[in-house]
């Protein structure tokens, strides 16, 4: 029982020289986080989210945002004490030890494999929106997954499929190309964000925010669960992501600084621009309004003000937006899987560098090739809430992690400390404790499911060839 819970020694983890190359600097993981962050949230979310909490909006969003706030905070102070690949993986083999830490990186499979598959899903409708708009027709078929429409037949995702592969390639040519992919595209997502704004923001008309807060912080309407706080729940899927860029520590220059500078400034960024474009968005036009526009929310908008060539430059920014989030996403899902072969917990495969790009070249190719085919295959509308709770039990044991570490080890250097400990961590889990409450029971079985496939694979095969382990028995 013991060695479940042996501990990594973060001395030697610090010291350990890495074959990954270092290039990152404070923006590039700056926008290594936004390009995480912003996304899905703006040109899928903020339809059903109006619908949710109505004008209010903007507050679940800033309710999901100080969540993530306060475990960024947490996050920040572990990357800037042990600067290496693995995010909260690592963070809990060291704070927790190693029944804990291989928890959380099976979760964070599920988070960053699941999560890139179904962005690329909401990816491939947009794609097919802008050909259509361009005369470009691809087979109805070959446009979702079977079963995704109802009376619509369909068998396979080709756009969002090839897209996963596309992406899979760059991030497995080398970090550098990676960084400069994603680094161009969240300029002009950025830009388009910010050209929407400009041009909408006159045709606000306050009445439009009349009632604020039309179903209160939380009630019911037809049965549905309504108001800000599952307004929020839905909307946390757009901070989904940030915490990849602490599994860039082991490639990032002066990582106990700049990590924590990257984490912090792409959420207040990504925040900022979320409040603005949700007032500005349900400003334009009465929240229902947004029932006929579901899936494209942005549209309601240029429909109302009649500025339809906006509508190819939306589009235009809504694919790179959701094509950096996956991106983002399937890096962090390679260094996750990276640190855990490392450590002897997943097969050597998957940690082996490749000299020439110095990436786990194998281990991307085949999480990337899971993901694809997830994307083209599975109608993924229904397991969505897996991601967030994937996420928010690596945030709780995060922000845990940060309580007992400075408990058991105050005196370790920390380049930066979360301000108002022990406050922090604890409000961190209060708030991801509170959406974990909103989420249904089917989404629990399938998350119980899935953990119970983990511990299959970590005790027939983890366990015995867990590099603690087989270092413990050579010095007994």
């Amino acid at each position: 029982m013991k060695s479940l819970f042996r501990k990594k020694d973060i001395n030697v983890l610090i010291n350990h020289a890495s074959p990954l190359k270092r290039t990152l600097k404070t923006w590039d993981l700056t926008f290594l986080g936004i390009g995480a962050i912003i996304g899905t949230g703006i040109f899928v979310l903020t339809g059903e989210g109006a619908l949710t909490s109505g004008p209010a909006l903007s507050i679940s969003f800033l309710i999901a945002a100080i969540c993530c706030g306060f475990a960024g905070l947490c996050y920040a102070e572990f990357a800037s004490m042990a600067p290496v690949s693995g995010s909260a993986y690592t963070y809990s083999y060291i704070a927790f030890g190693e029944i804990i830490a291989f928890i959380i990186g099976w979760d964070l499979i599920l988070e960053y494999a699941l999560g890139a598959a179904t962005v690329a899903v909401g990816w491939s409708g947009y794609f097919v929106n802008l050909l259509d708009n361009l005369g470009i027709h691809i087979p109805r078929v070959l446009t979702a997954a079977a079963g995704t429409t109802p009376h619509v037949t369909t068998y396979f995702n080709l756009p969002a499929f090839l897209m996963v592969l596309i992406i899979t390639w760059i991030i497995s040519m080398g970090i550098t190309q990676t960084k400069r992919v994603n680094d161009t595209m969240v300029i002009i997502k950025l830009a388009v964000i910010i050209l929407f704004i400009a041009c909408t923001v006159w045709f606000i008309h306050p009445e439009n925010w009349h009632p604020f807060s039309p179903y209160g912080l939380y009630s019911h309407h037809h049965g549905v669960a309504t108001g800000i706080i599952p307004g929020a729940s839905i909307v946390f899927f757009s901070f989904i992501g940030f915490d990849s860029v602490s599994s860039s520590a082991e490639e990032t220059i002066n990582p106990s600084k700049t990590l924590p500078r990257g984490i912090l400034l792409s959420l207040v960024i990504s925040t900022i621009l979320y409040v603005v474009m949700t007032m500005t968005m349900t400003g334009v036009v009465k929240y229902p309004v947004f029932r006929r526009f579901i899936n494209a929310p942005v549209l309601a908008i240029l429909a109302k003000t009649g500025q339809t060539w906006l509508s190819i430059v939306v589009s235009i920014g809504a694919i790179l937006g959701m094509t950096t989030v996956v991106l983002v996403q399937l890096y962090g899902q390679s260094r996750i899987s990276y640190s855990m072969a490392r450590d002897g917990l997943f097969p050597k495969f998957f940690g082996e560098v490749d000299q020439k790009h110095q990436t786990p070249f194998k281990g991307t190719w085949f999480f990337g090739v899971i993901a694809a085919l997830g994307a083209g295959l599975i109608n993924l509308n229904i397991l969505s809430e897996l991601v967030n709770v994937g996420t928010l039990t690596a945030f709780i044991l995060v922000s845990a992690g940060v309580l007992i570490m400075r408990h058991t080890q105050p005196d370790l250097h920390r380049g930066f400390r979360a301000p108002g400990a022990p406050f922090t961590p604890l409000i961190s889990i209060a708030f991801c404790l509170t959406l974990v409450a909103g989420l249904n029971r089917e989404t629990w079985i399938r998350f119980f499911v899935w953990l119970l496939l983990g511990m299959a694979l970590y005790f027939s095969y983890s366990r015995r060839h867990s590099k603690l382990n087989q270092t413990h028995r050579r010095n007994k």
